[in-house]
């Protein structure tokens, strides 16, 4: 029995490690082949890149390890940010603009929570329409157009500096902090395990599984706004294209990370490490002038490969 044991905790330690076995091993071979890659401005710039990506995942996490998937994040990324441009256009106070993007984007996650938990719709067409429905109605709020003449004390939102770092990263560590701690001490935290791991015997202990679907994919679509506000910050604009695949991106950090498609089992600093991976990769195939169109390959090939390897850990 403590044999069996001892090897089951070996197991768990090494899908996890293995995530962070990888990115060591892309950053390495990255830094022996570009001489551009281990420099302080470009790690800078990295992490800034993966801050996008990064927070949706973080999202994506809590909403996979209940054993959903959530596709709209995207295009809530899209209609949040372009809210709260439109309002700062308008002449709105930038804090006031930024909490209705929040909001905003909190409650179109809040819709796909109760189309799945209460219309009992599958997430994966629950939030395949609501994708539809919110990129047509950034569409028609834009008008297809970008939204410019942002005030400039927006632009330190995504473009400022605290103790000399970016703000994207800080906005990613804040978050990253915060969630970590309501996934791992928290009762919420584990009752999202609990409902990917058996929601049927979870409702039967008496948790509101309902309930914790509605926050917990809210917090995707705030986290989803948060990250589009950040990127039309430093942009200076609001596209209503804006976001596209994101949702793969996310998907393919959280998996990549070690958190379970079918639910419940995961962890957010692995999410972390998966869009470390990503958005080392991209980085790095720029520096080697790789075309676009073979990183798409790339990025298709990564996700194909954190798939199978979900796979084979299910099995």
């Amino acid at each position: 029995m403590q044999a069996e044991a001892k090897q089951t905790v070996s197991k768990a330690i090494f899908q996890r490690m293995g995530s962070l076995v990888g990115l060591v091993v892309i950053f390495v071979a990255l830094s022996l082949i570009s001489s551009d890659f281990l420099t302080v401005s470009n790690m800078f710039n990295v992490l800034r890149q993966i801050s996008i990506n990064a927070l949706i995942a973080f999202g994506m996490t809590f909403v996979i390890l209940t054993g959903g998937i959530d596709l709209s994040v995207g295009s809530i990324f899209a209609l949040s940010s372009a809210l709260a441009a439109g309002m700062m256009a308008s002449g709105t106070d930038p804090f006031v603009a930024i909490m209705v993007g929040l909001a905003a984007g909190a409650v179109m996650g809040a819709a796909n929570g109760i189309l799945i938990a209460k219309g009992k719709v599958a997430p994966f067409i629950a939030t395949l329409a609501t994708m539809t429905v919110f990129r047509g109605l950034t569409l028609v709020y834009t008008e297809g157009k970008p939204i410019t003449g942002l005030p400039d004390s927006f632009a330190l939102f995504g473009k400022g500096f605290f103790l000399d770092i970016p703000m994207p990263i800080i906005w990613m560590l804040i978050a990253f902090a915060i969630l970590y701690v309501i996934l791992k001490h928290s009762t919420f935290g584990r009752h999202v395990y609990a409902l990917g791991s058996n929601e049927e015997a979870t409702k039967l202990s008496g948790i509101n599984t309902s309930r914790v679907k509605i926050f917990v994919y809210s917090i995707s679509g705030l986290l989803a706004a948060l990250s589009g506000i950040i990127l039309t910050s430093r942009l200076n604009s609001a596209q209503a294209t804006a976001g596209m695949s994101y949702e793969l991106d996310a998907i393919a950090a959280v998996v990549l990370g070690g958190t379970s498609l079918s639910g419940g089992k995961g962890w957010i600093v692995g999410t972390l490490i998966g869009a470390m991976i990503i958005g080392v990769l991209d980085n790095g195939l720029n520096l080697l002038n790789v075309s676009s169109f073979y990183q798409q390959v790339v990025k298709g090939g990564v996700i194909l490969i954190a798939v199978l390897l979900d796979r084979s850990k299910s099995k």
